[in-house]
Order: C-alpha cells, then sequence, then structure tokens
C-alpha cells in the first residue's frame, strides 16, 4: 500500500477506480439531493430580500422573525434532524427484515403518534398564550399602562406584545412542518431524495406571495401588515405537506390510523428521538435561546441577525445538510450490516467533500460579507446602516461554517451506530458555553458578538464528537485526511487574499452606487478567488477535488457520447 502525494492511499489502480467510484456515487446522490436545495435555498434568498425591502431590520422585523424562530425550530430539529434520525434505521430495518407491509404499518404508527402529541402540544400552547395576551398589562411608549384584567400581570411592551401574538397564530405551523418531515424522510429512505428536497420551494413561493399580495391587504402599517406574513407561513406549510404526498403514493404508502398507545415502534422513535433533538440542532437550540435575549437587549438584533443566519445558510444547506441527510441512510446499513472499515471510509469521505467545499464558501462569506449583504438587501426599509449591521454578523458567523456543518454529519454518524445520548450530551456542553460567551459578548458587541459566540461553541463542539467518535470505533482512520487538510487550508488563505485585494481595488475605482456596480463588486472577486482554490485543489491532486472534477468530466462525455469501453 502506497501514500500519493496528499496521503491517500492506492495500492492498485483498481484500489484508486474504487475509491473514485465510491466518491462519486456520494457526490452524485448527494448532489441530486443538493440541486433541489439549491432550487429551494434560491427562493429562500429571494424572500428574505422581499422581507428586507418590505420591513428591514426594524423592530416589527424582530418580533416576526422571533416568532417564526420558534416553530421554524421543529423543522430544523425534525425536518433536518431527530425525527427522521430516528424514524429512517426503523423504517429501514423493518423494510429488510419484515417487509414492505411492516414498513408502511411502522410510518402509520409514527405518524398517528406525531399527530396526536404535536396536536396536544400546539392546543397546550395556544392556550397558553390566549391567556398571557388576555391578562397582560401592555405597555405604551407613552408612558401609558391600562390593565385589562383586575388583577396584577406582567407587563408587556408594544413589541413583545406584537412577537406572541404573531406566535399564537403561526404556532399550528408546528403541526404541518412535523408531517411535512416525516413524509420526506419516509421517501428519503426509499432513495428519493431530489423531490422531497423540493418540497421547500413551495414554502418559499407562498410565503413571498404573502408579502406582496395579503399583507398590503391587511392595512396601512406595518405593524398589522406584517400578520399577512403570519398567515402566509401557515398556508404555506399545508403546500409542503401536500407536495410530498403524490410521490409518496407512488410509491404504495396509504395511510391508516394504527392506536400508538404501547406500539412498539412509536416506543422506539421516541426513545431515540428526544436526546437526539438536542444532539443534532444545537446551532439551531443555540440561535432560538439567544435572540430571545438579543430581543430583550435591543430589538434590531434579532432581525439583523436572522439575515446574517440565512446568508450563511445558503451553501451549509446545499453542501452540509443535503451530504448529511444522503449520509444517513447510507451509514445507517453499513453500521446495520457491521461494514466497520467501510462505515469509516464513507464518513472520512463525506467529510472531506463538505471541508473541502465550504472551506471556499466561509472565506468568501467573511470577505466578501458587507459587499453581499449590500447586493442581495439593501433597498426600501433596509438601509445602509443596516447592511452594516447585518454584514458585521455574518463576517462573524462565516468562520464556524465548516464546523456547523460538521456537527450536521458527525451527529449522523451517531445516530446510524444507534446512539443518540452521546451527542445530546455533547450539545447541552455546547449550549451551555453558547449561552456563557453570547452573554459575555451581545453588550459590548451586539450582532458581532453573536456571531462569534456561535462559532467559537461549534468548533468546540466538532473537537468534542470526533473524540467521542474516536472512541465508539476504536479509530477513525483520518490519517489520510489530514494532508489534503493542510494542503486545502493554504489554497484557502490565497483565495481568501485574493478575493479581499479585488474588492477593495473595485469599490476605489468602481464604487458600488449602480446595481451593476454591485454585481461587480461581488462576482469578480468571487470568480477570481473560486479559480485561484479549485485550481490549486487541482494542482495539489486533492482526492475530492479529483472525484468532483472526475464526475463532471464524465456527465460531459455522456452528454458527448457514450462512455469508453468499462467506463461505468
Amino acid at each position: 500500500m502506497a501514500y500519493g502525494p496528499t496521503g491517500t492511499y492506492a495500492s492498485t489502480p483498481g484500489d484508486l477506480s474504487l475509491h473514485c467510484g465510491a466518491m462519486s456515487q456520494m457526490l452524485k446522490s448527494s448532489g441530486a439531493m443538493g440541486l433541489a436545495t439549491l432550487s429551494s435555498r434560491l427562493l429562500g434568498l429571494v424572500r428574505e430580500q422581499v422581507y428586507a425591502h418590505f420591513m428591514g431590520d426594524t423592530a416589527v422585523a424582530s418580533a416576526f422573525k422571533l416568532a417564526f424562530q420558534i416553530p421554524n425550530l421543529f423543522r430544523r430539529l425534525l425536518g433536518e434532524g431527530a425525527l427522521t434520525a430516528a424514524f429512517i434505521p426503523i423504517f429501514k430495518t423493518k423494510e429488510k427484515t419484515e417487509g414492505e407491509a411492516a414498513m408502511w404499518q411502522a410510518a402509520n404508527a409514527t405518524i398517528s403518534g406525531l399527530v396526536v402529541a404535536v396536536s396536544a402540544i400546539v392546543a397546550v400552547v395556544l392556550l397558553g398564550l390566549t391567556l398571557v395576551l388576555s391578562l397582560a398589562k401592555v405597555q405604551y411608549a407613552d408612558g401609558g399602562v391600562p390593565v385589562y384584567p383586575p388583577f396584577p400581570f406582567p407587563i408587556l411592551n408594544p413589541d413583545t406584545r406584537l412577537m406572541l401574538e404573531l406566535l399564537r397564530l403561526m404556532f399550528p405551523y408546528l403541526l404541518l412542518v412535523c408531517l411535512a418531515a416525516l413524509c420526506m424522510g419516509m421517501l428519503n429512505a426509499r432513495g428519493c431524495f431530489f423531490i422531497p428536497a423540493l418540497g421547500a420551494t413551495m414554502l418559499n413561493v407562498v410565503m413571498i406571495a404573502s408579502v406582496l399580495l395579503l399583507a398590503p391587504r391587511l392595512g396601512q402599517t406595518l405593524e398589522t401588515q406584517i400578520f399577512g406574513l403570519a398567515i402566509g407561513v401557515l398556508v404555506a406549510g399545508l403546500a409542503q405537506v401536500g407536495f410530498q404526498l403524490p410521490p409518496l403514493f407512488r410509491q404504495g404508502y396509504r395511510y391508516r390510523w394504527v392506536t400508538p398507545w404501547g406500539n412498539q415502534t412509536v416506543r422506539q422513535v421516541v426513545r431515540k428521538m428526544v436526546p437526539g433533538a438536542i444532539g443534532v440542532a444545537a446551532f439551531q437550540l443555540n440561535v432560538l435561546v439567544i435572540q430571545c435575549v438579543a430581543f430583550w437587549v435591543d430589538r434590531s438584533i434579532v432581525a439583523s441577525f436572522d439575515y446574517a443566519v440565512r446568508i450563511m445558510e445558503f451553501p451549509q444547506g446545499i453542501v452540509g445538510i443535503s451530504l448529511a441527510t444522503y449520509l444517513l441512510p447510507t451509514l445507517a446499513g453499513l453500521a446495520g450490516e457491521k461494514r466497520y472499515p467501510q462505515f469509516r471510509a464513507t464518513l472520512r469521505e463525506g467529510l472531506g467533500y463538505l471541508v473541502m467545499v465550504n472551506l471556499l464558501a466561509s472565506i468568501l462569506l467573511v470577505t466578501l460579507a458587507e459587499p453581499v449583504v449590500r447586493l442581495l438587501f439593501q433597498r426600501g426599509a433596509f438601509t445602509a446602516a443596516s447592511t452594516h449591521r447585518v454584514s458585521l454578523a455574518l463576517a462573524c458567523l462565516a468562520p464556524g461554517l465548516v464546523a456547523f456543518s460538521m456537527v450536521n454529519v458527525l451527529a449522523r454518524a451517531f445516530y446510524a451506530l444507534g446512539d443518540t445520548q452521546t451527542p445530546m450530551r455533547i450539545s447541552l456542553v455546547c449550549l451551555g458555553l453558547n449561552l456563557v460567551f453570547s452573554l459575555w459578548l451581545i453588550g459590548p458587541f451586539r450582532q458581532a458578538g453573536l456571531g462569534v459566540a456561535n462559532t467559537m461553541s461549534s468548533v468546540f463542539n466538532v473537537w468534542l464528537l470526533l473524540r467521542a467518535l474516536r472512541k465508539k470505533l476504536a479509530r477513525l482512520e483520518f490519517e489520510p485526511f489530514w494532508p489534503s487538510l493542510l494542503a486545502l487550508a493554504g489554497a484557502t488563505v490565497l483565495a481568501g487574499l485574493c478575493a479581499w485585494g479585488l474588492r477593495h481595488l473595485w469599490e476605489v475605482h468602481y464604487g458600488h452606487a449602480t446595481l451593476a456596480a454591485r454585481l461587480g463588486e461581488v462576482f469578480i472577486p468571487l470568480s477570481a478567488a473560486t479559480a485561484v482554490y479549485w485550481g490549486l485543489a487541482w494542482w495539489l491532486k486533492i482526492p475530492e477535488a479529483r472525484a468532483v472534477k472526475t464526475l463532471f468530466a464524465r456527465r460531459a462525455q455522456r452528454g458527448n457520447g457514450p462512455p469508453p469501453p468499462g467506463e461505468p
């Protein structure tokens, strides 16, 4: 066995061919879903542009975003995490050991239990919010305090009351998004990735339409028009569930009520899901908790920080979450067959692909934060001051992009091994660290402090997950990965310097007063830095870069004619 210049092993040409074939399969499978995710993320950016033009980063915008963050958190926890992470291995096991009838029976039991449990949660929360809003005093800006009940109750300022009213209207979205998440998980387990990933496009289309068509009909002020966006969230949830049903029916699924009480499948899913809800989404939980603190400290922080998060989620969702979603059933199958060498190799290759792409995205977001935010959002209610606040938060969040994505992948490695406790414990530790860092930094640095705190806690999260996984698997066999990582780090630094230098040259000579100037300020440095990065990666013969190049070359050749003899 010999090591190549970047540390990858290839004892024979056949070994190298198998290695590239496995990587190509991973890239094709996760890439198909990444393409669907790309379309939904692009629409998501358009939605945020419409939001920014409509409400900027005002106190009303913060109230809406915080209210939406609470039910939307469950989309991240369930749609991209704990529910599917717990359910997919059980679903696949039923298919392999007991047949399709038992598999669909398990799905119906889980859906029935989900509807009962989530409906109860929604009812309790709605009742609680109604009582609070009915009994609370309202503190107006002029100091007047009208008292509705005949006994004391906490005082709500207008922004907090608006946030609670919006939350009450949007909270039933929780049930819809949970059902959509489970349907997506079932389709993913059946090998269908592209169509389910497109479901988020329906969410964005409806939410954009709510701003343009519904909000203007609800009044003259932003405080009343904002309820049109909340109604749009509910309609979007219905659309997202409906989008999953036709392909699911084509797979042979038909819903039948199954009593969830005492059902073995439901008990298994709940037992694995509860700790996983924390383990897979430390970043999302951190965002919610800290945004609640930020809303109390300064009303503008929540909206401006959320815009930065949305920009950073664009590359994270396309690469990190798409790859993690592909890896869960793949790793679960390898673990079930006790093929641990292949398990480690697949995990290593997946992490290598993720790091290679996200290092470039991270350095570009750091160096081009202000031009990107200006191009995307600065119009209407979103001012130059808003651009400064959001770009500062983005530049502080972006260094943690690789860590945020690695947490998703590493947590799924634990779930594939049947361990949901370890990621939960690690995430609790990191959540505590993030709270400490955020409370320490939010006062003096506002949005930037939140970005730094999330980056530091996520890096620590990755370190703890890797240590725990090494103990669980006895070894990780990551030695071939480290030389590639060092080479990629050097390429990242040079690409970042290229982007930074060209951005400043552009600003000096052309400025950013027109749309054409803003486009050039972003895409000229971005294109040059990307060319430098990938050129160095191919020149250094980094395996992941070679696999990407091979995949594109094969697709181009297939477009021009049949592959050569022996080519898969």
